[in-house]
């Protein structure tokens, strides 16, 4: 799950920015989203490769925990 560093929640997070890059044409080779927290205004960028590679920067973060705050 993507939540918010600051809010510790995905409550309020919106995508701001997609963008899914196929360098084929048939296969995914990666999806980078840009977040933007309605509540506290904090921004971070999620990107997925085609290696399974996460890179999160920004006041985002990715979690395999249940949100603290729902």
């Amino acid at each position: 799950m993507i939540e918010c560093t600051n809010c510790e929640t995905a409550q309020f997070l919106q995508i701001t920015k997609s963008r899914v890059y196929f360098e084929d044409g048939e296969m995914i080779n990666e999806i980078t989203e840009r977040y933007e927290c309605t509540l506290c205004e904090g921004t971070g960028t999620y990107a997925l490769t085609e290696e399974d590679e996460v890179e999160v920067s920004g006041e985002v973060q990715v979690t395999t925990e249940r949100p603290r705050y729902a």
